[in-house]
């Protein structure tokens, strides 16, 4: 079987479902390849709007398989394809959501923060714990972690190694929601419902506008956000919505 599951769970929303569960959905080159094939058909085909990306019960993901990095040399690991899958996921423009039950850890956390919202269970854990191993974060640890609960916040996790639970990462900011453990899924799911049934264009200029503007100047971010705000007025897709507002009537947005 597969070690990624892509699951059409609700019209307009996929599941993508890591499936290892004997090493704790640990990620090795073939889990990101998979991850990066499917999302390429994804973002292709019009009748998906929002995509969640999920675990186990038990795990999200227990970090980076170290059975396989332990013999690798800074050659080897210089032509691992794993950095070109995080930019695949990064420059996704549909929104994931990550459906996060127990440890996301290491490369698990990484690849959750990658995500535009994630909904933690209240038994989840997040670390980066590479230090106590010999190294580092090399998936995106050191540079999105502190911009998503600050400096301080984020070197005590990166130097220490120690996780925190779901609740104190929502405090960070590091989680959108946290749920009981066994609504984690119908949780993310009920989300992505409610985002797929938005204008697609609008959803995915918002996405652009947030993560290319958040490393721009305040000025030139807020262009980017103007300049997408007024091309939305070309759409179909926004005559829709105000006639309907207008009308007393729900919209039926077609991606136009």
């Amino acid at each position: 079987m597969s070690s990624v599951l892509l699951e059409r769970p609700a019209d307009r929303v996929a599941v993508l479902r890591l499936n290892r569960p004997e090493v704790r959905n640990a990620l090795d080159d073939t889990v990101r390849g998979l991850l990066v094939e499917h999302l390429k058909v994804l973002e292709g085909d019009s009748g998906t709007r929002c995509v969640v990306i999920t675990g186990g019960d038990k795990f999200f993901a227990a970090g980076a398989d170290l059975r396989v990095m332990s013999e690798m040399g800074a050659a080897e690991m210089m032509a691992s394809p794993g950095a070109a899958a995080y930019d695949a996921i990064r420059q996704f423009s549909k929104p994931i959501i990550a459906a996060v039950n127990g440890f996301a850890l290491g490369g698990g956390c990484e690849l959750a923060m990658h995500a535009d919202i994630i909904i933690a269970g209240e038994s989840a854990k997040f670390g980066q714990p590479e230090i106590r191993v010999g190294i580092m974060p090399g998936a995106g640890g050191t540079q999105r972690l502190p911009r998503a609960i600050g400096k301080f916040k984020a070197m005590k996790m990166l130097l220490t190694g120690e996780p925190v639970g779901a609740r104190e990462a929502e405090i960070m900011g590091l989680v959108s929601e946290v749920v009981p453990d066994p609504a984690v899924l119908d949780r993310a799911l009920e989300l992505a419902g409610t985002i797929a049934a938005m204008p697609p264009i609008a959803v995915r200029q918002i996405k652009r506008a947030v993560l290319e503007g958040v490393d721009l100047p305040l000025a030139a971010g807020l262009l980017l956000e103007r300049q997408a705000f007024t091309l939305l007025f070309d759409t179909k897709d926004q005559k829709e919505g105000m006639n309907a507002f207008l009308q007393k009537r729900p919209p039926a947005y077609k991606g136009e």
